[in-house]
């Protein structure tokens, strides 16, 4: 029977992974790679290139830039021309009667002020640069350039009238007429930018730059085996790729092609499968494990496809690194950077410059999943962000100094992505939670929930049956203690043994650490069996509270597996003492199940042995070394560990973690005098 599971999980599995490759190279975009990749700086290491076709040079970055920047010195800005102001200006001047009074200074005046609107008024130049430049002024449906040091500012005009008064008039006094007849509001501005025009020839001038410089022909070189790449041979390469990506693509069989991306899924399929099976097999053994780290995978080249087909620079905004906070939320942590490795792979074939983004986020993965053990709540997460930030940008900036030499292959813009990036990182990781629904999966953050003892359940724990309480406390840090030295799941063992005594609160008082009157004992009016029954039961009431209170299926199986398949030795044999029959001993046997997993086992053997430690008198190492000998021993040569995921090595790792943890909890303490 056993044998015809197994057969059918590792059908399910191969379906599985089979399916999932499938899909993955089907999303996978239906381009051919090109097949060479360069480096400036570093030599040509293929046969000697030659133009196979005529294609245009590309200009490089830097190129581009100072086209645009003289382009850009030589734009002109549009002003709008307004009839109206002189004769508002005019109006105003009418309004004077200081100017009124004499009529030879009115003419002047007006005389003047239609010279100056003629020539025309702004506010102010937005910039003092535009005064060497031509401007366009719109009156009246044409467009007539005029140099800008023609046009007056309105403080210019101001100052203009009131020395041409003063040079025409020279006994007024101009202080006293301009304040008296507030003829600095005389002159208004006729002239107004017009910012939409201004900068649609702003961008008409820009899109007209060619972003190529001459042509390669066919049979031309392009570079030679073994010859350094230069700039120049960069940018003849860079043309050429361009030219093959946009033009010439992928020239062969498409089903080939998808053959080719299927291929390759499966061989990160296959090391994926291979990594697993000697870290952690449970993952392939249950399907929803599976199919969370497949869904990983399957973002991974969904988003990087999409993305890349929308504008390559992109990538360096997705925050690749939350998937390694993905699993590593829902994994032990040496299992989390090998996977991350694998899934990151796809990136390399699906994206141009796919070595750069794959090794930038790498780096960054295996700094955040370390990072985020410490920072991990609350604001501190931003400290993660930050981090994320240093390593793109200096693993960013190794590459530019490989390929350049110097700072001036930096691009600011990166760096603003690189900012994306991080925050993305944190603002992303949420979405754990809806993973955790989907999948039934447990993370860290309710496991860290389910550790505090606060919670309810526990509190309640504490209450009804105190002694238990302190025997679950006692279990939960051996085998975390015990689970972090062999690199199982140390949280999750925490959380498994601070509940898996729980049943005991249905009848606390049969259980010997509640036992406070030690002259009575309940079971002394019970017979064995009956007794046996009770103690057997805390396992079945256990699972049945963990459900009504909806812990997590994880946390129920550990309640189901700390006592597997043993049996209640104490009342078995006084059932037998008392003539009993030997036949009956499955009424004295537990009925959940065999721990499975590294956590599980630990669990089995803490609690095994803190409740065998409670009765030992002396607190050697001698003595706690055989003690938990005896006790470990017997649960294995009794089969109860049959087919567990633990090795002989790890189980004695795991005695000697017991007997440390047991001294220090039990170690003598000095008297002072006083």
């Amino acid at each position: 029977m056993g044998s015809m599971i197994d057969h059918i999980k590792q059908n399910h599995l191969y379906i599985s992974l089979f399916l999932a490759a499938l899909i993955l190279a089907f999303l996978i975009p239906n381009e051919g790679k090109f097949k060479y990749e360069y480096t400036r700086g570093r030599p040509w290491m293929y046969e000697t290139l030659i133009a196979p076709v005529d294609f245009p040079i590309l200009k490089n970055e830097a190129e581009l830039n100072a086209e645009k920047n003289q382009k850009a010195a030589l734009l002109v800005s549009y002003y709008n021309w307004s009839g109206n102001a002189l004769s508002v200006a005019e109006d105003y001047l009418m309004g004077r009667e200081e100017i009124m009074a004499n009529r030879q200074l009115f003419d002047f005046i007006d005389g003047y002020i239609q010279q100056i609107y003629e020539r025309g008024v702004v506010e102010n130049f937005p910039d003092s640069n535009i005064l060497g430049k031509v401007i366009i002024i719109q009156k009246n449906g044409e467009n007539i350039e005029t140099a800008a040091s023609e046009v007056y500012t309105r403080k210019q005009a101001q100052n203009l009238l009131r020395s041409s008064i003063s040079g025409q008039f020279p006994g007024l006094n101009i202080s006293e007429l301009f304040m008296e007849a507030d003829l600095d509001k005389l002159i208004v501005p006729n002239l107004s930018l017009d910012k939409n025009a201004t900068e649609m020839a702003h961008k008409n001038a820009i899109y007209y730059i060619s972003p190529t410089k001459g042509m390669l022909y066919t049979g031309q070189l392009i570079v030679t085996k073994g010859e350094t790449i230069t700039a120049d041979i960069e940018q003849l390469l860079d043309s050429y790729k361009a030219e093959y990506e946009m033009t010439m693509g992928y020239t062969g069989n498409l089903w080939l092609l998808k053959l080719g991306h299927f291929i390759f899924i499966s061989g990160i399929l296959v090391l994926f499968t291979i990594m697993l099976s000697f870290l952690k097999k449970e993952v392939l053994d249950e399907s929803n494990k599976l199919y969370f780290m497949l869904l990983q995978l399957g973002l991974i080249v969904a988003v990087t496809s999409v993305v890349k087909d929308i504008n390559i620079d992109y990538l360096y905004i997705i925050p690749f690194p939350v998937f390694a906070l993905y699993i590593t939320s829902f994994f032990t942590s040496k299992i989390v950077l090998p996977i991350y490795l694998i899934f990151m792979l796809p990136v390399v074939l699906i994206a141009q410059r796919g070595y750069e983004i794959y090794f930038l986020n790498v780096i960054a993965g295996g700094v955040v999943v370390y990072a985020f053990k410490y920072w991990n709540r609350g604001w501190v997460q931003f400290i993660n962000s930050i981090l994320v930030f240093l390593v793109l940008s200096l693993s960013y900036l190794s590459f530019r100094l490989i390929e350049y030499g110097s700072f001036s292959g930096l691009n600011s813009q990166y760096f603003l992505y690189f900012v994306w990036n991080a925050v993305l990182v944190v603002a992303a990781y949420p979405l754990v939670f809806l993973f955790e629904k989907i999948f039934g999966l447990l993370s860290n953050p309710r496991l860290r929930d389910l550790s505090d003892t606060t919670s309810p359940l526990l509190q309640k724990l504490s209450e009804v049956a105190p002694g238990t309480f302190q025997h679950s406390l006692q279990v939960a840090n051996l085998a975390e203690s015990a689970a972090r030295d062999i690199g199982a799941y140390a949280l999750l063992a925490r959380v498994g043994a601070l509940y898996h005594d729980i049943g005991k609160m249905d009848a606390p008082q049969y259980y010997t650490e509640n036992q406070i009157n030690t002259n009575y004992n309940p079971h002394e009016n019970l017979t064995p069996m009956e007794s046996a029954r009770i103690i057997i039961s805390h396992v079945d009431k256990g699972a049945e509270m963990a459900k009504k209170e909806r812990l997590p299926q994880n946390i129920i199986d550990f309640i189901l597996s700390h006592h597997g398949h043993s049996w209640a030795g104490f009342f078995y044999k006084k059932y037998l003492e008392q003539g009993g029959d030997p036949a009956n001993k499955s009424e004295f046997t537990y009925k959940g199940i065999l721990p499975a997993y590294k956590e599980q086992v630990i669990v089995m053997m803490a609690d095994a042995v803190e409740a065998a430690s409670r009765s030992v008198k002396d607190f050697s190492e001698e003595s706690l070394t055989e003690l938990v000998n005896r006790v470990v021993d017997g649960r294995v040569s009794d089969d109860q560990l049959y087919g567990a995921e633990i090795s002989i090595r790890e189980i004695g790792k795991v005695k000697k973690v017991f007997v440390q943890k047991l001294m220090q909890m039990n170690h003598t303490r000095v008297s002072y005098n006083v």
